[in-house]
């Protein structure tokens, strides 16, 4: 979670970087659209590959059978770098087809730009799924440092790029850190990879762990790539409205991205090998206390972030970005746009956590109609709310859409594991919501006032460090008062990382963070 918050950070400060260089402008909308491919691979692959690979590289583990793991894992890893570096030159040269598909609204000379871009960034493929399943097998050995440093890896990277290079390229600064940022981010992980011992220069295509990879990865896959197609209709109906509302979204959306990787994203990480080795062991009922602990905690958190990102939405705005080329208009434009990305926060990350718990009991068919089905009333919200509100429209059909789909999986995770305490989870959202709710009451008390930052830097940080430590204060004052045990619980085991050789005592034996 540290390496996350550090790398989520970077990631601010990549975002606060290119807002500064590059603003709302029609060449930060251009790069956003070439960026497509590698973001759709990245979400396939690291999800697809990853959570087929772990639950059959874990059982492997689990039974003894360390050399076969071994060979799977290998022969997966070989396969892919051949594979994908077949489809990287054949990327670069169809790029001229299959780009329109995405910025079908931008006018030729943009168009041959975001072409331009993509070619740039073909390369990257091949790293982006590799790094996926280095980080998959790492996990499965419950050796989460190095692939968790690989998003401060690609920020490192890409910001060095843009504050080198962009006086003399322009935009294309940004292109070549981000191609250069995710090849490092797969080579940051390979010492700890290769220090494991098992990697060989194998190609076993009969291994039967690639059978049961394949009857997992299909699904998935399909699953996986209904959720990017979300982010393929974002893009192209954006691509219609006027030049910066792309930025916009996608500004927005780093915000609310930003307690989904510090939080949801470290806890479903850890959780997964977790539910894996249940699962195999048979221990359904620890499944079930694991699934829903990692549901609470990230319920502990998210529900007060999408109330302080709605409430705060222009001084974290201004704070982050209002530099260089992004202007008061830039700031009204993504305030206005906040409010409908902060409201799938919640849904988002608890999604997180029930994918990888259906995927961990090997329960995929289901999770993926569920997918697919968000996908289209995804899309067809969109179509309904764009004339009306534009870019509005489409994050609020995210958030909707987000939202059916987690009561969908949170009654797929009922179905299919045993022993879900339906209490624990309605009284504890009910306490966290009814502290989030006074904590907006004391912020929108505060902002009456009428005290207003002064306009440097220095004087809005110190204004929203103020804003967000009054808030925070009276969030878990309250939680205090009210007992809500997820604050004891993270406290416990932010603690226990500092103590060495004491055992957990039974009854938490089983949380997925302890």
């Amino acid at each position: 979670m540290g390496a996350t918050f550090g790398s989520t950070i970077l990631g601010f400060l990549r975002e606060i970087i290119s807002a500064k260089f590059y603003g709302t402008q029609w060449q930060m909308d251009t790069y956003l659209a070439a960026a497509m491919i590698p973001t759709i691979l990245f979400g396939v692959f690291n999800g697809a590959l990853t959570s087929a690979l772990v639950p059959t590289f874990s059982e492997y583990l689990a039974s003894g059978r360390r050399e076969e793991a071994w060979r799977l894992g290998s022969t997966v890893v070989n396969l892919l770098a051949i594979v994908l570096t077949l489809c990287a030159v054949l990327g670069f040269f169809l790029a001229p087809w299959f780009v329109p598909l995405i910025a079908h609204g931008f006018p030729k000379p943009q168009l041959g730009v975001a072409i331009r871009m993509t070619r740039w960034l073909m390369p990257s493929i091949v790293a982006v799924a590799l790094s996926g399943v280095l980080s998959g097998i790492l996990n499965a050995f419950a050796q989460f440092r190095s692939a968790s440093i690989v998003g401060m890896t690609l920020n490192v990277v890409t910001i060095t790029c843009v504050v080198v290079l962009n006086h003399h390229y322009g935009i294309y600064a940004l292109v070549a850190g981000t191609s250069l940022g995710l090849v490092a981010q797969m080579l940051v992980q390979v010492p700890s990879f290769l220090a494991l011992g098992g990697y060989s220069f194998t190609l076993d295509l009969r291994h039967p762990g690639l059978r049961k990879m394949w009857e997992l990865l299909g699904p998935i896959t399909l699953g996986s790539s209904a959720g990017q197609l979300s982010l393929f209709f974002d893009r192209y109906f954006a691509s219609t409205l006027p030049a910066g509302y792309i930025a916009g979204m996608s500004y927005a959306q780093k915000l609310v991205n930003f307690p989904l990787q510090i939080f949801a994203v470290a806890i479903a990480t850890v959780i997964f090998p977790l539910l894996a080795m249940q699962f195999v062991k048979d221990d359904r009922s620890g499944v079930a206390r694991s699934a829903i602990t990692g549901l609470r905690l990230v319920n502990f958190i998210t529900i007060p972030s999408v109330c302080a990102l709605i409430v705060l939405a222009r001084p974290i705005v201004s704070t982050l970005f209002e530099r260089g080329h992004f202007g008061p208009t830039s700031v009204d434009l993504t305030v206005g746009l906040l409010p409908y990305a902060a409201f799938s926060l919640v849904a988002l990350a608890a999604n997180v956590v029930l994918t990888r718990c259906l995927v961990a009991c090997r329960q995929i068919r289901w999770q993926v109609f569920v997918s697919i089905l968000t996908v289209v009333l995804n899309v067809a919200l969109s179509i309904t709310w764009l004339p009306t509100l534009g870019a509005r429209g489409l994050l609020l059909a995210n958030s909707v859409s987000q939202t059916v789909q987690m009561i969908a999986l949170l009654l797929l995770v009922a179905c299919f594991v045993a022993e879900i305490d339906w209490g624990a989870l309605l009284g504890s959202m009910v306490k966290i919501a009814s502290c989030a709710l006074v904590m907006v009451a004391v912020l929108y008390w505060v902002s009456s006032l009428g005290v207003a930052p002064q306009t440097s830097l220095a004087e809005r940080v110190w204004f929203l460090f103020g804003q967000i430590a009054i808030g925070g204060l009276v969030f878990i004052a309250l939680a205090r008062m009210l007992d809500v045990e997820e604050l004891s619980l993270a406290w416990r085991a932010i603690m226990a990382k500092f103590e060495r050789n004491i055992i957990a005592p039974p009854e938490n034996r089983d949380a997925p963070i302890t």
